[in-house]
């Protein structure tokens, strides 16, 4: 999976929300300061090299849409992340959260009945 640069991500995630639209589209959802018309376009054609968003053409106009769903990026970000930073440990990762107190209670106990179901699908 291609990781992508907070430039590239933020107009996929533009992408994902609108689905499909030209470059004026995508600067319409920008926040102001909006970055340059030109600036956006170039970012557009670099992902279009990268494969990651296709187009159609309607004369020298292009309507771009994006040829991964978010979920596919988020998964092989995931993968990635769990790889290079917990060696491909659940444990691990499971471990950071509970040292770094980042999950209350209630979220404890989804993430142990979410554990549960998994090893039940495992075992049978």
């Amino acid at each position: 999976m291609i990781t992508l640069t907070k430039a590239e991500e933020k107009i996929m995630k533009i992408l994902w929300d609108i689905d499909k639209g030209f470059i004026k589209d995508i600067l319409q959802q920008y926040p102001d300061p909006k970055p340059p018309y030109n600036s956006v376009s170039t970012i557009v054609r670099v992902l279009v090299q990268k494969e990651i968003v296709g187009y159609e053409a309607f004369g020298n106009s292009h309507q771009y849409h994006p040829l991964i769903t978010k979920e596919e990026y988020r998964k092989g970000q995931l993968s990635r992340l769990v790889s290079d930073y917990y060696n491909n440990s659940l444990k691990q990762v499971v471990n950071f959260f509970s040292e770094s107190k980042e999950l209350d209670d209630k979220e404890l106990d989804e993430v142990m009945k979410m554990l549960k179901a998994l090893k039940s699908q495992k075992n049978e």
